[in-house]
């Protein structure tokens, strides 16, 4: 007859299993979250359009769209958007702008 080999797991191994069950967990948890990102595409930034008004300066533009920013940065940023070579606009464009 064979002897009977019983499993017993020590206090030690309990903690041992219960860590490598939580790193299990974490592991798929990270796992699905970046999947999940990843499906959902690159975010875009949120833009809107303003209409240049007579007079109106691509600085001025800046700071209403964006007060609590430096203005050069929002400068910049309706530069990229709109394709724009140099800071001139002229009344009755239409401007990307960031929101």
């Amino acid at each position: 007859m064979k002897p009977v080999v019983r499993f017993r797991l020590t206090r030690r191994g309990r903690v041992v299993l219960l860590l490598l069950l939580v790193l299990l967990a974490f592991a798929v948890t990270s796992t699905v979250r970046t999947v999940s990102q990843a499906a959902a595409g690159p975010a875009r930034p949120a833009t809107r359009y303003v209409t240049v008004a007579p007079g109106q300066t691509l600085w001025q533009i800046a700071r209403a769209v964006a007060p609590a920013d430096d203005p050069r940065d929002t400068v910049d940023r309706i530069r990229s958007l709109n394709d724009l070579d140099g800071a001139a606009v002229r009344a009755g464009q239409r401007l990307v702008v960031p929101s």
